[in-house]
């Protein structure tokens, strides 16, 4: 999966960018009415994310893993 697909279903379920630090950008959003956060270390956004750097980020989002199919 590619940081900009992973981008853009963050928005899809209601996830802003709250803060950037660098190339470290962290989103938030409520799933389920739980507060999450998700740090995403964008380099280039058409670059392929690691599958455990992906995995460690769903996991933040609090998202079915389905979702990101």
């Amino acid at each position: 999966m590619k940081f900009r697909d992973f981008l853009r279903i963050l928005a899809e379920h209601g996830f802003e960018l709250d803060r950037q630090k660098g190339s470290h950008r962290v989103y938030k959003g409520q799933v389920g009415g739980k507060l999450y956060s998700v740090v995403v270390a964008v380099t280039n956004e058409g670059d392929d994310i690691a599958a455990g750097t992906l995995s460690a980020m769903i996991r933040q989002s609090g998202l079915p893993r389905r979702t990101f199919r």
